[in-house]
């Protein structure tokens, strides 16, 4: 591990101290990609805290810790009024700036909102820093990015596109839903607060839609992403380009999460009947495989992420486990692939 983390830790080795989004683990030499225009992804510099805290303490070199953690003094300092960040990034001869104005809690972006909240649990509640950069995002969110469909009145959590609300939802945003449980049940101003319940009721209500995702299609399996329409007799629509699924986990940890948190069955059901449809529809010979298309009930392909047997199983698991010793709450906080690892006692 110790290894590994001190050749993967130069991709910090920048004029801004913002790392690069690919390393070669040989020679030391770092880089952005070039089919992003070179720029930072924000949800690549903010995902890789838990770990470098974690592989801090358990190596005894603190600079893993304190290379990783810049990035979120950086982000601190940067972050606009409303707490909701741009995707891109820039380094302009180490003063670091935003690039482009699209707003997302999905792909490029989604997990750097999750590891504001997961470092101050890992922490011991005690870094501040954090949970305020939280709850000032979690305000932006719900002041511009919360939406309700017409006529059901989903709550799903949209792009904002150079100002503009791009009514749409990743998969990959169904996280919130879980994030937002956690966020509420850790609030320093208590779980009957304002601002907790607020954050306990949208992450029901973005988990119900995550939900519908699944069981609007004819195979029981959500898209990669849903069009929300106002005003049209069908208030969710799977997108000709991006009707495929592929194994992801997002609605599942939520399901966890949830389920976890406020001990409501409802969770489980969810998470039986998800998982039904992937052994109908995904489960191969070898392995489980990706859907082209979630309205074709035969369109198999042969190809498996990683992250199914790392998240979307591991979720699955815990959900119908109740004597499991994982506890979010107290004593673990799971990285953004699912691993649990102890939280902090000093």
């Amino acid at each position: 591990a110790d290894d590994l983390g001190s050749r993967l830790i130069k991709a910090y080795d920048t004029p801004s101290g913002l790392p690069h989004g690919s390393i070669n683990l040989q020679t030391g030499r770092s880089s952005n990609f070039g089919w992003n225009s070179n720029a930072y992804i924000l949800a690549e510099i903010g995902t890789q805290q838990v770990e470098y805290r974690y592989l801090a303490r358990a190596t005894g070199k603190e600079s893993y810790e304190k290379k990783s953690d810049h990035v979120f003094e950086i982000l601190h300092d940067m972050q606009p009024d409303d707490g909701l960040f741009p995707q891109n990034l820039r380094d302009d001869s180490g003063s670091p700036s935003f690039s482009g104005s699209k707003i997302s809690f999905g792909a490029m972006g989604d997990s750097t909102y999750e590891y504001m909240l997961k470092i101050w649990v890992q922490g011991g509640k005690k870094e501040d820093m954090y949970r305020e950069m939280w709850d000032k995002a979690m305000m932006g969110v719900h002041d511009q990015l919360v939406q309700k469909t017409t006529p059901n009145g989903l709550t799903f959590l949209a792009d904002r596109n150079d100002g503009r609300i791009d009514r749409k939802m990743d998969h990959l945003a169904c996280f919130m839903g879980g994030a937002l449980a956690l966020g509420a049940y850790t609030d320093p101003r208590g779980l009957e607060s304002d601002r907790a319940q607020r954050d306990l009721k949208t992450a029901k209500a973005l988990t119900y839609t995550c939900y519908q995702m699944y069981a609007r299609t004819k195979t029981g399996i959500a898209p990669e992403f849903m069009q929300f329409r106002s005003g049209s007799g069908d208030d969710m629509q799977v997108p000709g380009s991006a009707h495929f699924y592929i194994l992801r986990p997002e609605t599942v940890e939520a399901f966890y999460y949830l389920n976890k948190l406020t001990g409501d069955p409802i969770y489980r059901e969810w998470g039986w009947e998800v998982f039904q449809s992937i052994e109908k529809y995904c489960k191969t010979k070898y392995g489980y495989g990706s859907l082209k298309d979630v309205n074709n009930p035969g369109s198999v392909e042969d190809r498996m992420e990683s992250f199914f047997m790392a998240e979307t199983l591991k979720y699955l698991y815990l959900l119908f486990d109740p004597d499991s010793e994982i506890d979010p709450l107290n004593k673990h906080v799971f990285n953004t692939e699912a691993h649990p690892v102890r939280i902090f006692e000093n």
